[in-house]
């Protein structure tokens, strides 16, 4: 009976990389199970499905993404995807082309949209790095979706906050990017 439950709540479906897929931690720490506590602390009946893979790119979260929008009908899509094709030094009209149809794909089959931006590290150049990052916030504008600016806002540069690489958020990062993420997503819960 339990999973006859869990079938019908809606889902909320994150494509993301290695910051959701929780790397370097056991899953229970990532920011994702945090998220799934919060929705039932707070009383909204949702089923997280995590679809992140470490080092995945938007045109692996592209091939996947119509498979999943068929199987499970998300009600939101969170799309955390864009930062290995950034450090990849991918053309950012590419990485846009792939962000783009994700977008739109997940928005015609009705799920709304929260995009996670991301910054990269000043070594990409100044142009690069401003047709990468103002991408985030020109779809969200232009498709009218949900946006957090910088998923890794007050984590980054904290190091008690960040595993031993640099890259990645550590466990005690994991509520803060939570919260970056809930400020935008709490209030279209309802």
């Amino acid at each position: 009976m339990q999973s006859v439950i869990a079938e019908e709540q809606p889902v909320i479906l994150i494509l993301g990389d290695s910051l959701s897929a929780g790397f370097g931690m056991n899953s229970d720490q990532s920011w994702v199970h945090l998220l799934e506590l919060k929705l039932a602390d707070n009383g909204h009946a949702f089923r997280i499905l995590n679809s992140s893979i470490s080092g995945d790119t938007t045109q692996g979260g592209l091939s996947r993404l119509p498979r999943l929008l068929d199987r499970y009908q998300p009600e939101i899509v969170i799309i955390e995807l864009g930062g290995n094709d950034g450090l990849r030094g991918i053309n950012p009209q590419t990485t846009r082309a792939n962000m783009t149809q994700m977008i739109q794909r997940s928005q015609d089959s009705g799920a709304k949209v929260l995009l996670t931006g991301i910054k990269l590290p000043p070594n990409y150049g100044v142009a690069y790095i401003e047709q990468f990052e103002s991408m985030y916030a020109d779809l969200a504008r232009e498709y009218d979706t949900l946006l957090v600016p910088f998923i890794l806002d007050g984590v980054v540069f904290e190091d008690d906050l960040m595993q031993a690489d640099g890259i990645h958020p550590n466990e005690k990062g994991q509520p803060v990017m939570l919260e970056n993420i809930w400020q935008v997503l709490e209030p279209a819960l309802d």
